[in-house]
């Protein structure tokens, strides 16, 4: 059903688009581009296909709302079994589509890394929504780069405080496990881990698990003999439900683990049950929570028969909606651009660009919009591509997620200080001059 690379358009009053058919962009006048990258084959595929379905269920919602001030939206997807030679691949073929791609959600750190480079020299925005390379948030150097509402070091810094806090403020002599897969997903919580524990006095252990992740007996093993007093897992896909049940089979508590944001959704926990109970995640958005979003879909796209995925139960689903909420931050991004340059009109990857980089999302857009209750506020600027750091904990109960923290924002004294030198070291390296932002 997913094979390849899937083109689907849809225009107004077209007959062929409300019932799903494949037209060509040529035919179509007043339309937006936005390419998805995808991985719905791979070692990730169960992460990547709720992920991928929400954003095409979210554009196809956009549509039937009547498009962004009547510019209706056209897609394609382009598979890359989260591969980074395909993702390139990907972004070669789609970065001219339909006038000009309005961005690119690669999907994977490892693409990311990759389209980085080319993004400037083709003038096209990266968004990569809680995740890629954390210190792109300093836009004075990634001009292109926009890792919007968190990146691993915002999660990595929230988990450590989640712990600070049911260890009563101290972590000295304590000791932490990361187990992470061995990619450069995997690796960017290191950094800002290695100086919260230089910080707080804890004893950090790396494990890399090679990819995909199906054979952990060794890591847990380790775990088992070095018996740390918390486990933070990186992981996504078929690696983290090895993960928990290796757990179980040790006896390594669940709830001294806490999950990285893609190793924290409903299937990953649904089959093992009562086994995962206690198993935290970290969320940027309140995965506990239904917002208008779902019902409107239901309502406005599912109802007649135009939804993508195949059991409308995936509707509320964590990935589900993760993905909802990345189209979601695309075309705000393509309305904001639009206030600029011209309301109801196609706008360039360059204006994109611009509208991402002065995004307002204030609590009554959300509402509107049918977010209000699982996105927070927010504003990006010039040197500020994140816009907002903020995360929460939730816990799995053997049967559901539930939210069991208010919401933290990323220590900007240790992260900060991170990214600046991370991203002088980058323009450096990469021969970048930083904008001067006002």
């Amino acid at each position: 059903m997913f094979k390849g690379l899937r083109f689907l358009t849809l225009a107004a009053g077209c007959a062929a688009a409300l019932a799903g058919s494949l037209a060509p962009l040529a035919a179509q006048a007043q339309e937006q581009f936005v390419p998805l990258l995808v991985y719905r084959t791979g070692q990730f595929a169960p992460l990547g296909v709720p992920w991928a379905d929400g954003k095409q269920d979210y554009l196809k919602l956009v549509n039937a709302r009547g498009g962004v001030n009547g510019v209706k939206i056209s897609y394609e997807e382009c598979e890359t079994a989260y591969d980074t030679a395909r993702g390139v691949e990907c972004y070669e073929r789609l970065k001219t589509r339909g006038g000009g791609a309005s961005g690119f959600d690669t999907q994977s750190t490892g693409i990311t890394f990759a389209v980085s480079d080319k993004a400037p020299g083709d003038k096209v925005p990266v968004v990569t929504v809680g995740y890629g390379l954390s210190q792109s948030v300093d836009g004075s150097v990634f001009e292109w780069n926009f890792p919007l509402l968190g990146t691993y070091w915002t999660a990595a810094d929230v988990m450590i405080q989640d712990i600070l806090k049911k260890e009563k403020g101290s972590l000295k002599d304590k000791k932490i496990a990361l187990v992470y897969h061995d990619s450069p997903y995997g690796k960017e919580p290191i950094p800002l881990l290695q100086k919260r524990a230089e910080q707080d006095g804890f004893a950090l252990t790396l494990l890399p698990v090679t990819a995909p992740g199906v054979e952990q007996k060794s890591t847990w093993l380790q775990i088992r003999q070095l018996r740390p007093d918390y486990v933070l897992l990186w992981s996504a896909g078929v690696m983290t439900p090895t993960a928990i049940r290796e757990a179980q089979a040790t006896g390594y508590p669940r709830e001294k683990i806490y999950a990285i944001w893609w190793a924290g959704s409903d299937h990953d926990v649904k089959d093992i049950g009562a086994g995962a109970k206690g198993y935290n995640t970290i969320t940027i958005h309140d995965t506990a929570s239904l917002d208008r979003v779902h019902s409107d879909l239901r309502d406005q796209v599912y109802a007649k028969g135009q939804g993508t995925a195949s059991d409308q139960s995936e509707i509320g689903a964590i990935a589900h909606t993760r993905g909802m909420v990345i189209a979601m931050l695309q075309v705000e991004a393509i309305r904001t651009a639009q206030e600029k340059f011209g309301k109801g009109k196609p706008v360039t990857p360059e204006q994109v660009r611009w509208g991402l980089e002065n995004l307002d999302l204030t609590q009554a857009r959300l509402d509107e919009l049918g977010f209000g209750k699982i996105v927070r506020p927010f504003k990006t600027s010039c040197s500020n591509h994140i816009g907002a750091d903020w995360a929460r904990i939730a816990q799995w109960d053997g049967a559901k997620w539930n939210v069991t923290s208010g919401w933290y924002q990323a220590d900007q004294t240790l992260v900060a200080p991170l990214v600046k030198s991370f991203a002088e070291r980058y323009a450096k390296e990469k021969n970048v001059t930083p904008r001067t932002c006002g």
